[in-house]
């Protein structure tokens, strides 16, 4: 298994949760198929909404992966140096899914190697894991003791003598 950045793994389960919420309970495959279609017909026109998840969501049913193990390796930075290399990584097939694709990598190049990512990560969730960022165990070692003597959430005396009637302390 293979850790990959942090963010790469928010937008994968954020993809995951706008694909259940478009499908619907019980799923709806007409009204998700209305929605991939009319998402990639804005981005083969080469408009489009500049954000990763709507864009993985329009490349998932169309993308398919060439090179998986370089895709992983990529996952590794969220920002990336080279999107180049990882629309060499995969293609989208059809007339409308091949268009969509040369318009995203044209005209959003770094949005789309960040959609691209995201959609494989999506379609392959057992080759990944997480880093664990749970309350639980970011609290693991901690002993609780992160009281200041100079806490700066305590009222100052001339706050509380805003307060006191007289103005004076007793």
């Amino acid at each position: 298994m293979k850790r990959v950045h942090p963010e790469f793994a928010y937008q994968s389960r954020e993809l995951e949760g706008q694909i259940e919420g478009t499908l619907g309970d019980p799923p709806n495959k007409k009204n998700y198929q209305m929605m991939v279609d009319a998402l990639v017909s804005e981005y083969a026109s080469g408009s489009g909404i500049d954000d990763v998840n709507l864009m993985a969501f329009a490349l998932v049913d169309k993308i398919k992966f060439i090179d998986p193990k370089g895709l992983l390796r990529e996952a590794a930075d969220y920002e990336g140096d080279d999107p180049a290399k990882v629309f060499a990584m995969a293609e989208c097939t059809g007339e409308d899914g091949a268009a969509m694709y040369a318009a995203m990598t044209d005209n959003h190049p770094e949005l789309a190697r960040q959609a691209i990512i995201t959609a494989f990560l999506f379609k392959h969730q057992g080759r990944w894991e997480d880093d664990d960022q749970s309350l639980e165990q970011l609290g693991r070692g901690d002993e609780g003791d992160d009281e200041d003597e100079n806490d700066d959430t305590m009222a100052s005396d001339d706050f509380t003598q805003i307060f006191d009637a007289e103005g004076e302390r007793e």
